[in-house]
């Protein structure tokens, strides 16, 4: 094993890289359900998942088993190949997309090999991307089409259209970003929003000159939205027309695929939020403020003592073991953080992890606020609002970049 290593310390390193970010999105993905499940519940002035483990931290894992050994029904009539492959087509896309983020901008040394945290980097990033995002619809139309029900064809087809449609307003509203940046690898897009102005004012392409991209992100972020189906636009599961849409049809570990997919999305919808729009890992503190190096430790310390109060009065004897146990990863993280060997590379993720937490939570905030939009709204809005305002920024971009960097 060790002369494998040796030999081919490179593929090594980039296996180990790739089931990391797998295990930590999946592990996230499974979260965020539960997340979502909670902040709705509070919206609503509920409890959510509250019994299966201290504050319902095990529903996931209970939600996991259960799609696990629940019965899995195949009707007789689907078209079985592309039945099959429909869910692991839109899995398998979901995760992919992630292999090409950077996370952060500190290099590392892993088996003697000097790497950056990414999988994959490569100079048309953002172009890979958004083809990979772009194929996600066909996992939702071979699911409709190969259940051979006319029910989740109808979804599919409803589901399609609004995918394809909103995927025109997605593309065009980073154009601003790309005439901007003259770039298509992520790092670099990065990079282009270090600094600030005035000394405060992060340069980030949300307030960048020569026109700040407010409405390219409003119609990225709503596109984004429509495009991974949610709420308000989640016209996939109208069950009062279409049952459950596409995915009727499925059930057990087939059924939850497309829901981790969905998931997957989110995030990766909201990495390229916080990578374009908000300056990924940069920090919005000026660099001179040294203190704020200190602002993850700061903040997993706060977090720690939370988990250790919160254990504290807890009515459970597992919750009064479990959340003082989380409590010591926390402090222990918090203490890493300070370390100076760790300090600066701990910071960039820690920037860029917050404001993708800040977008999953818009997500859940506008599911848990605004009503479903009729069909006819959908499509009226993408094509006739979205798409005429996202093309003047992007003619409106290249008019002040024509004007102000002669």
């Amino acid at each position: 094993m060790s002369n494998f290593v040796s030999q081919n310390p490179l593929l090594v390193v980039t296996v180990v890289k790739a089931a990391v970010v797998l295990i930590a999105l999946l592990t996230a993905v499974a979260y965020l359900t539960w997340f979502e499940r909670k902040a709705v519940a509070h919206i609503q002035s509920r409890l959510g998942p509250y019994f299966v483990g201290p504050h319902g931290l095990l529903q996931p894992l209970a939600d996991g088993i259960k799609n696990i050994f629940k019965e899995d029904i195949t009707p007789a009539g689907v078209y079985r190949f592309t039945y099959f492959l429909a869910p692991f087509l839109s899995l398998g896309l979901a995760l992919t997309s992630i292999a090409l983020i950077p996370f952060g901008p500190a290099e590392v040394e892993v088996f003697g090999v000097t790497t950056n945290l990414a999988i994959a980097e490569v100079n048309v990033g953002l172009l890979i991307l958004f083809a990979i995002t772009s194929l996600s619809v066909y996992g939702v139309a071979l699911a409709g089409w190969s259940s051979n029900s006319k029910y989740p064809l109808l979804g599919a087809l409803r589901s399609s259209a609004q995918m394809v449609s909103y995927e025109l307003t997605l593309t065009l509203s980073v154009v601003g970003i790309l005439l901007m940046t003259q770039t298509f690898n992520l790092r670099e897009i990065i990079v282009h929003q270090a600094g600030h102005y005035w000394g405060f004012i992060p340069r980030w392409h949300f307030f960048a000159a020569p026109f700040p991209q407010v409405i390219g992100f409003l119609c990225f972020f709503t596109a984004a939205v429509a495009e991974t189906n949610r709420a308000p636009f989640d016209l996939a599961e109208a069950e009062t027309e279409l049952v459950a849409g596409f995915h009727t049809e499925y059930a057990s570990m087939k059924f939850a695929m497309f829901f981790i997919a969905e998931y997957a999305a989110m995030v990766t919808v909201s990495i390229l939020a916080s990578l374009l729009f908000f300056g990924g890992w940069l920090s919005p503190f000026p660099a001179e403020w040294g203190w704020t190096l200190y602002i993850p430790t700061f903040a997993l310390g706060i977090g720690a003592l939370l988990l250790f109060w919160d254990g504290a009065r807890y009515p459970t004897l597992f919750g009064k073991i479990l959340m003082p146990v989380l409590g010591l990863v926390l402090a222990g993280l918090a203490f890493a953080s300070a370390q100076p060997g760790l300090i600066h590379v701990i910071h960039g993720p820690f920037w860029f992890l917050g404001k993708v937490f800040f977008f999953l939570f818009l997500y859940v905030w506008i599911r848990g606020t605004l009503p479903r939009l009729r069909y006819d709204q959908l499509m009226n809005f993408g094509w006739k609002v979205l798409l005429p305002v996202v093309t003047l920024n992007v003619l409106l971009t290249a008019v002040a970049i024509l004007v102000f960097q002669k």
